[in-house]
């Protein structure tokens, strides 16, 4: 039998343990909601009504406004358990990993690309190819002339038909949008880490963020495809770009490298539209007054007009982050002009935040 004393002592640290429990910060499961002002309800009427007016099928739109979600919608194929399809959005994930592989010392930006497939190279390996590096992946930059497209085939090693693409240009100096190149740095990540990109991100960034494992596409060879193929929900996106807003910062914990995002989100090379050259903008009516795909890349983001910068996602999928407003706008679709969606993003949501 316990004596008064010991009884005495135990009931203090059951008190102890229950004040710590309590002055605990609770994690972030949902992101907080708050009421939606007036001002934005009457925005975002504003925005799906003309959207709808040009044929452009929202999906879904959250606004988060200094940490709490101020106006959700879902309609058409939208719903908000399921997850929506995120084309080139899966990019930024992938270089999230790429920063946090190089944080861990797995890689640099200055590796070589062919250090790590020694076994798969071409018989003549050019002078540009040994100079292609992880920052080259990164932006776009890797000195193609055209996307390698033709390696995505069940028959062949992506991999190994990459590398085999002729590299026309000296990497760093030629911009091209290079889905095959976000492969490339996955299966970088996949070499390094031992992991596949989702594998290694799970408890790195989407346990912590209360992220169901998702589901990510994958190469013949077993590796994410890294540049598309990435499955997740409207809040699932909205959390990431808070993540990114807050410079990698997650309930007290700092889940990546609050440089790796500046770097990430910042106008490292020129850009233009995914599948348009450089020397056809001009002929195309493309200029940095009137499109949003030529305000510079990142390491895989987008710099946008207005200042701020985006997740991008073929067919209308977006993250963006707005660090003036200390706002993120998550938005899925299926749209074909993704340049009048964003148009009407900057029309209506942004002069409300």
């Amino acid at each position: 039998m316990k004596t008064k004393k010991a009884m005495v002592a135990a009931m203090m640290l059951i008190a102890l343990s229950a004040c710590k429990q309590v002055n605990q910060p609770a994690e972030v499961i949902d992101l907080p909601r708050t009421q939606t002002p007036g001002s934005v309800a009457k925005a975002m009427d504003g925005f799906l009504t003309e959207a709808a007016a040009d044929s452009l099928d929202i999906h879904s739109v959250m606004v988060v406004k200094e940490g709490s979600v101020i106006y959700s919608r879902w309609q058409s194929q939208g719903v908000d358990t399921v997850p929506h399809i995120l084309n080139s959005v899966s990019k930024t994930f992938t270089a999230t990993a790429v920063g946090m592989a190089i944080a861990d010392g797995k890689m640099a930006l200055t590796d070589k690309v062919i250090d790590f497939f020694p076994d798969k190279l071409p018989a003549e390996v050019s002078d540009n190819l040994k100079a292609m590096t992880v920052r080259d992946l990164l932006t776009m930059t890797c000195g193609h002339d055209e996307e390698p497209r033709a390696a995505r085939t069940a028959d062949q090693d992506w991999v190994t038909a990459f590398l085999a693409h002729p590299v026309v240009h000296k990497p760093g100096t030629y911009y091209l949008y290079n889905s095959m190149g976000t492969y490339m740095l996955s299966a970088i990540v996949q070499k390094v880490t031992g992991e596949k990109v989702v594998d290694y991100l799970t408890p790195r960034l989407f346990e912590p963020l209360h992220i169901d494992k998702p589901r990510w596409d994958e190469s013949p060879q077993g590796i994410n495809t890294g540049g598309w193929g990435l499955y997740l929900k409207t809040e699932d996106l909205a959390k990431m770009g808070q993540l990114i807003l807050q410079k990698g910062l997650w309930n007290g914990r700092q889940l990546v490298s609050a440089d790796w995002i500046s770097e990430m989100s910042k106008k490292q090379v020129e850009s233009i539209n995914p599948g348009t050259r450089l020397e056809q903008a001009e002929e195309r009516g493309l200029t940095t007054e009137t499109s949003d795909w030529m305000q510079g890349y990142g390491y895989q983001m987008w710099r946008c007009r207005p200042g701020c910068f985006r997740a991008d996602g073929a067919r209308g999928q977006f993250i963006i982050v707005v660090p003036e407003k200390q706002a993120v706008i998550a938005i899925t679709s299926d749209v074909e002009d993704l340049q009048g969606e964003l148009n009407l993003v900057w029309k209506h949501i942004l002069p409300v935040l």
